[in-house]
């Protein structure tokens, strides 16, 4: 059964938080598909993801770019998973119908907006009732994750 992680921000925003995560991925020899509200914010984050750090290199693309199959990291708005991912990440209230094509889906939203956070735990409850195992992450202070409950 597919993995649920929730990465509650309350620190930083996503564009501080969503590099660390693909970071790990890579490390990982891994891949994986980051899910976003519109293609205003994939294009946002395109443009983030190679300027973030200049000591860091995180290789993704996005269907503008296209050739899915060689990315690493996959930028979208569609529920889809062309370049064999075992992990997405959703993102501005994204949603999958398909989260067992996935080794671990990880919603991230932001504690300070009252709806993100209604959302996740509804959502938490679904996946729950589902049988999926869960986990929730929080940022502390200083914006590091923490597992809580």
């Amino acid at each position: 059964m597919t993995e649920i992680w929730f990465y509650h921000l309350t620190t930083r925003p996503l564009e501080s938080a969503l590099p660390v995560l693909l970071e790990r991925v890579l490390k990982a020899e891994a891949r994986a598909v980051v899910m976003a509200g519109s293609e205003a914010r994939v294009a946002e984050l395109d443009a983030h993801l190679w300027t973030f750090d200049p000591n860091s290199w995180l290789p993704h693309g996005t269907a503008k770019a296209g050739e899915a199959a060689d990315q690493p990291i996959w930028l979208t708005t569609e529920d889809e998973n062309p370049n064999g991912s075992d992990y997405l990440y959703l993102t501005d209230g994204a949603e999958t119908a398909r989260p067992d094509a996935y080794k671990r889906v990880s919603l991230v939203f932001d504690g300070r907006d009252d709806v993100a956070t209604q959302t996740a735990r509804e959502h938490w409850k679904a996946f729950r009732e589902a049988g999926h195992d869960l986990a929730y992450w929080k940022q502390n202070e200083t914006g590091r994750w923490e597992k809580a409950g």
